[in-house]
């Protein structure tokens, strides 16, 4: 059994990591999105990363599903971290800015604090997490602006939403622990591929692709990218931190998407950032760091 650790070089470089590449995945899904339909990319991306996972698990001479149990396991994780939260946020998004639906994915943390201090028995609740949340979800909505708040108390089901696929995030993180012995390419691969055929008969009857345009090479390449760096590699990360950062820390990828996401933004799409941007991100870099205790412990040594 895997016992959680505090997070080390290694887990915050991968922390960083799995933020870019989710972050990334606005760029690529916005691409793929301007020539299919919005639950057709969620699918290929999915289905392609699953079936590449595949193929690495069965080069490693890895069985997927062991026993009859893992299958349960993989569709509810499935279920969790894909299927409901991605539903919600797409319908969100039609009604609601990105922004703000960003603030609200960002709340994923402080779900997995009360989901851990009930369902754990190694990631209780303590004064650093708590104030780590608060400082670093603050830190999302500078970054974001207040303009992105714009719509709370008008649209209150879409805000609701993406409340709901916050906490889906944050007990799917609580439901992977189930997994850490395993190795990295299994759970990753059973989740997508779970997802796969749950949401084959919802893309079938709700947007038959079939009946549109072929995709231009740039948003075929885009799903690819999608899929494979964003959501296979990306998952190989996700249970890599889980392994021994636990849950709770791992969720805090969500606080850092946003600041990734506006990075890669100002990089490759000459998006501005403004002095609230780098305010921003300075918070969410004190929240997140708060959530190990490293500014109490430096305050102490400091006082001593």
């Amino acid at each position: 059994m895997h016992k959680v650790q505090p997070m080390g070089t290694a887990e915050w470089t991968f922390l960083l990591l799995l933020s870019l590449l989710w972050g990334g995945s606005f760029l690529f899904a916005g691409l793929a999105v301007r020539e299919m339909g919005p639950l057709t990319v969620v699918l290929g991306r999915v289905a392609i990363a699953g079936l590449a996972l595949l193929v690495a698990t069965k080069l490693r001479g890895s069985k997927v599903v062991e026993r009859p149990r893992d299958v349960f396991d993989y569709v509810v994780m499935a279920v969790l971290n894909n299927v409901i939260p991605f539903s919600l946020l797409f319908w969100a998004l039609q009604h609601i800015g990105p922004g703000l639906a960003a603030i609200f994915n960002a709340t994923t943390p402080f779900f997995a604090v009360i989901f851990a201090q009930i369902l754990t028995d190694d990631e209780k609740i303590n004064t650093g997490k708590v104030m780590g949340v608060v400082i670093g979800i603050s830190g999302v909505a500078t970054l974001i602006g207040a303009k992105a708040l714009h719509g709370v108390g008008d649209e209150l089901l879409p805000s609701l939403a993406c409340v709901g696929a916050a906490i889906a995030y944050a007990v799917s993180s609580i439901w992977a622990r189930r997994f850490r012995s395993k190795p990295l390419t299994v759970p990753a691969t059973g989740q997508l591929l779970s997802a796969t055929v749950i949401l084959v008969p919802i893309v079938v009857a709700v947007e038959r692709p079939w009946l549109g345009d072929v995709p231009s090479g740039v948003a075929i390449g885009a799903l690819l990218a999608l899929a494979l760096a964003s959501t296979a590699l990306a998952y190989l990360l996700y249970f890599r931190i889980l392994r021994t950062a636990g849950a709770t820390n791992l969720t805090l990828v969500t606080l850092l998407i946003p600041a990734s996401a506006s990075v890669l933004g100002a990089l490759f799409l000459d998006e501005a950032l403004g002095p609230e941007a780098f305010v921003g991100m300075a918070l969410i870099a004190l929240g997140i760091a708060a959530t190990d205790g490293r500014p109490a412990a430096w305050l102490g040594r400091r006082a001593a």
